[in-house]
């Protein structure tokens, strides 16, 4: 399965701290309430991250490995995703269904996702499960058996979730375009499921020279969260993974094609007949937390909170209670990526209403932020909000694997993560004021359009 664009944009630094919030807002300090996530890392590479949580006698268990859809062969797009597909496939010694039977069998859920940067694989089971989790994803990790029995019907598979996800639906389908057009040179601009003319053309050769090219404990981070300890943890990852040997011609870091300067706004037109709500989306090319300049990216984690976080944001309000025109709006900075990321305006618009007003609005509501400092309770607030999901995300186990685990596989530390609250906190007005008049620049955007094609579809002629 692959993560949307927002289940990625996640608070991945808001995991560990608790917030006194009182009358004086943001002026209450953070407390750290849990304890450091140990970590390790074995001879062979194999990064390890433990996260104790022991309020339910259950553990999750996450392996991410450093490859994504951006790092596929050219002409080979959802390579990666089609792969995390086979995983499932079995090995000599645990065929086909094994797995996934045994952890249904103890009460337990999995999933698997893929993304730009990264592949993941997740169980969450009774915490004396562990082991035989931890035992079946080593396995995998180097004994994977592909068949053209089992590879080709899975092809198919993912076909029909392209269909599904993507060719069937006119928004993912903007997504995509939009995409492509942000990134003239980098791999971001590939679709993660792949496009569908080299999807059909992915075999069983491919999957297996991508899984012994990526898939080794070298590039690999292991996140464990749940009612486990250290000192438990350690032999048990020793016992199933340090034997597995490492794959050096992995390179320590990803080098990848990247972007020109941005010379020109773009825009792309989606016209479709099953479309039921027009709107508008506006991308702007912007750092990560990983590239960005030191106060970067918590300012636009800011900006993109006061913009369009909530009915209380500065486009809700301009766009759906002041004049009217459009039925919600939006803002997003989707911070976690190796490379330059993106910052994301989108806006349902109302029946009939024009994208020319729309965006008059929207840049209007940038010019101001770029040109004068936001207000100071309108700054306390929109912090107050970010640093509350931070104390809030404690209480989902899974979602700390997961957030680690986004965290670490794009270029920050486990210290990254634990101060994020205190660098929110720390963002001024002229840092916001400032990410938006350099940012925020229509140079540095694509501007999708979605409208319903209302054209009469063409009946072929019968002879």
């Amino acid at each position: 399965m692959m993560p949307s664009h927002r289940a990625t944009a996640l608070f991945v630094a808001a995991l560990v701290c608790t917030t006194s919030l009182s009358s004086s807002g943001l002026r209450a300090q953070t407390t750290v309430t849990s304890e450091r996530p140990a970590s390790f890392t074995l001879d062979n590479g194999l990064q390890v991250v433990v996260i104790p949580d022991h309020r339910t006698p259950v553990v999750t268990q996450t392996i991410w490995y450093n490859v994504g859809s951006a790092d596929e062969t050219p002409g080979k797009s959802g390579l990666a995703h089609f792969l995390e597909h086979l995983m499932f496939k079995g090995t000599a010694k645990h065929p086909a269904g094994e797995f996934s039977q045994t952890v249904r069998r103890v009460g337990g859920s999995e999933n698997a996702f893929t993304w730009v940067d990264y592949t993941g694989y997740y169980q969450r089971v009774p915490r004396e499960q562990l082991g035989s989790m931890m035992e079946f994803e080593a396995d995998r990790m180097i004994g994977l058996i592909l068949k053209d029995e089992n590879v080709l019907p899975e092809r198919d598979v993912v076909l029909e979730e392209y269909n599904m996800r993507v060719a069937n639906d006119p928004d993912a389908r903007l997504t995509e375009q939009i995409m492509a057009a942000l990134y003239l040179n980098h791999p971001y601009g590939r679709p993660v499921i792949g496009w569908h003319q080299e999807i059909e053309k992915l075999d069983r050769e491919d999957a297996l020279a991508f899984y012994k090219r990526f898939y080794a404990p070298n590039n690999a981070i292991l996140v464990i969260a749940g009612d486990v300890d250290i000192k438990d943890i350690r032999p048990l990852v020793e016992k199933n993974f340090s034997l597995i040997p490492a794959q050096h011609a992995i390179p320590e870091k990803r080098i990848r094609p990247q972007e020109p300067m941005p010379a020109a706004p773009r825009t792309v037109t989606l016209s479709d007949q099953r479309v039921e709500q027009s709107g508008l989306r506006r991308y702007y090319l912007v750092p990560s937390a990983a590239t960005a300049a030191a106060g970067d990216s918590p300012a636009l984690d800011v900006l993109a909170q006061l913009m369009g976080g909530g009915a209380n944001s500065y486009l809700y309000r301009a766009l759906v209670i002041d004049k009217g025109l459009a039925i919600s709006a939006g803002a997003d900075y989707q911070r976690t990526a190796l490379d330059p990321s993106q910052f994301s305006i989108s806006v349902a618009s109302k029946q009939g209403v024009e994208f020319a007003p729309i965006e008059e609005a929207i840049d209007k509501v940038i010019a101001d932020l770029a040109q004068n400092t936001a207000r100071a309770e309108d700054l306390e607030r929109v912090k107050t909000q970010l640093i509350a999901e931070a104390v809030y995300a404690q209480d989902d186990q899974e979602m700390l694997a997961r957030w680690y685990g986004d965290a670490l596989t794009t270029g920050l530390s486990i210290d990254d993560i634990r101060s994020w609250p205190d660098r929110i906190r720390a963002v001024t007005a002229e840092q916001v004021r400032d990410a938006a008049a350099k940012w925020l620049d229509k140079k540095r955007s694509v501007t999708g359009y979605l409208i319903k094609d209302t054209a009469p579809k063409h009946k072929e002629k019968r002879s």
